[in-house]
């Protein structure tokens, strides 16, 4: 016997034909995930055979059949009419009094409210597969009342099974239109329009970095997600940390969150309002630490359940408070993506940036801007444009594959043209805010997403490069290879290069782009008296009590995020490395930096740490970095001092660092030293009673050995790591570490530019060597070169 109806305690994963994917994965959740704390709102689902019986009780399988059959699928030039009719067929049709009468009776039992509110979920028998996702494809109805209108959202839910953008995709993936049904889905209704809502993917969407989640949320209703509306709060949760009950959140990122989704009586045609949010909320995270988490070991619990990365949606009652699992689907992207293989653009030259957002992808493409604010008005599109518009929905599908990229001024990473970029390998930058004012109709633009999360527009025709690289192919040298890193948005992406962790992690680059404020401003606010500097700083600092805390949490969700991609190979973070010039470029920085003749070799370095001008300050450094290794976990973190000049100087800094929290020895703590003026090779025994480790700072022993200003244009012909004399004072810091039994590295650029110079270093037994990313896989292939030399030589002058 058929059966029209089936309740989520009835179904499970395992009823994809008979209820569709959205509605299978809801009632598998309901059932399994429950117990262990999964908030799943009940309802039921009105089954596949009551979509095929009602288009045999309309006589309508033929006719849509022949509709459909008429689809111009090289071109689509007649989709909107196509889409229509079959539409409008489902339309005229009726729904039978044994269907209605099962409907109602089951919508009766979901509450003591005759007339509660429900959601309304269309659901395709091929969809949320993990090979298609069929995302935005069908409709959904929210905060439907009453039966009447329970019926009609049905029928509509059953017509959406033609929308324009799902004809399109089903005929692009190769399904057949008359091989799938429409199930329907009605749910308690969540009032997300009195609280908040949004996404999350159990994986990094750009990277496919498996060990963070990312929420995203706005406040009322999640379709100002979709539509990329509004820009959300992004979270970022890691998850080994957040299995080991420590502090998991690596990052926040406040959205403006302008407009607020509510629904409207108004009218049946428009049955939901945008409403501008009031201020204090926009600048409120929607959720709160504690929510965070909870959604995240949600989120962990739905893809352990299911063995593979998710794409969920989560909302917040307003009236109740409680949180929600509504939708979970597999993510289809990085599936089944191969991680060994990957593509590198680089930009080889410098350009006028228009504008910036978020990226999505990793391509960078050169095209035409097409202004559009419909689709209606896309015509005689190609791969050599790249569309500008204000945000895009599904009904923009059917037109994104003709196109060679995307820019919006809305939306966030979680959005529906950011989810369906990235299916589809478009390049695209959403969130710019200000594209459709500053981009002209038929300018030459190129669009970067290659250099981190951030993504960039330039003027013109830049040229780039594009490389493959094959991971797999490579095999890692004895000596220790390691990356020198200083932003944060490409941490995930250039994990999977090969590596043994990160050997130089600059806290300057997050101190610059992500504080931006000279810690001291902080620290004695009251002092700073440059009226523009007191507003920056007070609007960067919006919902911190105390504005050093600004200080720490940014700088600490900086380094926590490249520790985390890393984990748990060693990530070295050097300690603030800026001269008096440069600190003095931060907000409010020229009150407190004193002017030097040559800031070269002036207050640098360890020297800095205890003295009582920047004291306080370090202070804060310290407080980010014992954030990250005791209250977030990540004991991988190993910290190193930079130009400590003499003996006494690094046992003060060691001393003051463990006043401030941070003990040597305590819970793995490991303080290293750069080894970068002569002072420090001559006494390198002695400094080793002191740090755990060396890591030789090239450029500057170069410059100090030779006495030549590296940044000197007149002098610069002479500065050469290749230098006997800078070569010495490498090979007496390397014997003097092994002397010691003292770990050593170098970071610097001559060992992947020079094969001699790797070798020299190999030779003279150096633990580790570290490269800037682009730098990395030649400066391996030189390790592995000298190393098999040396081997070849030892071998032969064992047979002689």
């Amino acid at each position: 016997m058929k059966k029209y109806l089936k309740y989520f305690s009835e179904i499970g994963i395992q009823d994809v034909s008979l209820v569709g994917g959205k509605n299978a994965s809801l009632g598998e959740m309901y059932n399994e995930l429950t117990s262990q704390g999964v908030n799943v709102p009940n309802g039921f689902a009105i089954t596949s055979h009551a979509f095929w019986d009602f288009l045999d009780e309309n006589s309508l399988r033929n006719p849509l059949q022949t509709i459909l059959t008429q689809l111009d699928t090289q071109t689509y030039a007649n989709l909107n009419q196509i889409g229509e009719k079959a539409r409008n067929l489902i339309l005229g049709g009726k729904l039978s009094s044994d269907l209605s009468q099962k409907v109602m009776e089951a919508y009766r039992g979901l509450s003591e409210d005759e007339n509660c509110a429900v959601a309304v979920r269309s659901s395709a028998t091929a969809e949320d597969l993990p090979e298609a996702s069929f995302a935005g494809q069908h409709d959904t109805f929210l905060n439907i009342e009453g039966e009447s209108a329970l019926l009609g959202a049905v029928k509509k839910c059953f017509a959406s099974l033609y929308t324009n953008r799902a004809i399109k995709y089903r005929d692009e993936k190769g399904f057949k239109h008359a091989e799938v049904a429409l199930s329907v889905g009605i749910q308690n209704m969540v009032r997300a329009d009195k609280g908040c809502s949004g996404v999350g993917f159990t994986i990094e969407p750009e990277s496919g970095f498996e060990n963070v989640i990312l929420l995203s949320g706005v406040w009322g209703l999640g379709e100002n997600i979709v539509q990329g509306a509004v820009n959300p709060d992004e979270y970022y949760i890691f998850k080994p940390i957040l299995e080991e009950g420590k502090f998991p959140i690596l990052q926040k990122k406040m959205g403006d969150k302008k407009l607020t989704m509510i629904y409207s009586k108004s009218s049946e045609n428009n049955p939901t309002i945008n409403i501008d949010t009031p201020l204090p909320r926009q600048r409120q995270f929607v959720l709160s630490d504690e929510e965070i988490i909870t959604l995240a070991h949600w989120a962990s619990a739905i893809e352990k359940h299911y063995r593979k990365p998710m794409d969920i949606e989560w909302a917040k009652d307003g009236l109740t408070n409680k949180l929600y699992i509504i939708q979970a689907r597999p993510e289809t992207v990085h599936f089944s993506k191969n991680k060994n293989l990957y593509i590198q653009y680089k930009l080889e030259e410098k350009g006028k940036v228009l504008a910036s957002g978020n990226a999505v992808g990793s391509k960078i493409k050169v095209g035409t801007a097409r202004l559009l604010n419909s689709p209606g008005e896309a015509k005689n599109l190609s791969k050599d444009d790249i569309f500008v518009t204000d945000t895009i929905t599904p009904d923009w599908d059917p037109l994104l594959k003709q196109i060679g990229g995307i820019i919006t001024n809305k939306g966030g990473r979680t959005s529906h043209a950011a989810i369906v970029a990235r299916e589809l390998g478009v390049p695209a930058i959403v969130g710019c805010l200000r594209a459709t004012t500053v981009l002209k109709e038929s300018d030459t633009i190129t669009l970067s997403c290659s250099q981190g999360k951030t993504g960039y527009i330039y003027q013109g025709k830049l040229s780039f490069s594009e490389q493959e690289i094959d991971f797999s192919n490579i095999r890692m040298p004895h000596t220790e290879a390691k990356m020198i890193l200083a932003d944060p948005e490409n941490a995930f992406q250039l994990s999977f290069y090969p590596n043994d962790g990160v050997g130089l992690l600059r806290m300057e680059f997050i101190i610059t782009h992500s504080v931006k404020v000279h810690p001291m401003a902080l620290v004695k606010f009251d002092e700073v008296q440059n009226t523009t500097e007191i507003e920056q700083i007070e609007k960067l600092t919006v919902g911190y009590e105390n504005k050093q805390d600004y200080f720490i949490d940014q700088l600490s969700q900086g380094i926590a995020t490249i520790a985390a991609a890393f984990y748990p190979k060693e990530v070295i973070v050097r300690l603030s490395d800026f001269k008096t010039n440069e600190y003095a470029n931060l907000i409010g920085g020229k009150a407190f930096e004193p002017r030097e003749e040559n800031p070269m070799l002036g207050f640098r370095g360890a020297s800095r740490y205890y003295s009582e001008l920047y004291k306080e300050g370090f202070a804060l450094e310290c407080a980010a970095i014992k954030k990250v290794r005791e209250t977030m976990g990540l004991d991988n973190l190993k910290v190193m001092v930079p130009f400590c000049r003499t003996l006494e100087e690094g046992k003060k800094v060691v001393a003051i660092m463990e006043e401030y929290g941070l003990k040597r020895g305590k819970n793995g703590l490991e303080i290293y030293t750069m080894v970068e003026i002569p002072s420090n090779v001559i006494l390198a025994e002695e400094f080793a009673g002191i740090f755990d480790g060396f890591s030789i700072g090239s450029n500057d022993l170069t410059q100090l050995t030779l006495g030549i200003d590296r940044d000197s244009e007149l002098m610069g012909k002479l500065f050469d790591e290749n230098d006997p004399a800078a070569k010495k004072m490498i090979s007496m810091a390397i014997a003097s570490a092994r002397k010691t039994n003292t770990k050593i590295g170098l970071c610097g650029q001559a060992p992947s530019d020079f094969p001699e110079f790797a070798r020299f270093l190999v030779k003279e037994g150096i633990n580790s060597i570290s490269f800037n990313p682009d730098a990395l896989i030649q400066g391996i292939e030189n390790i592995n070169r000298a190393e098999q030399s040396i081997m070849s030589l030892g071998q032969t002058a064992d047979s002689n």
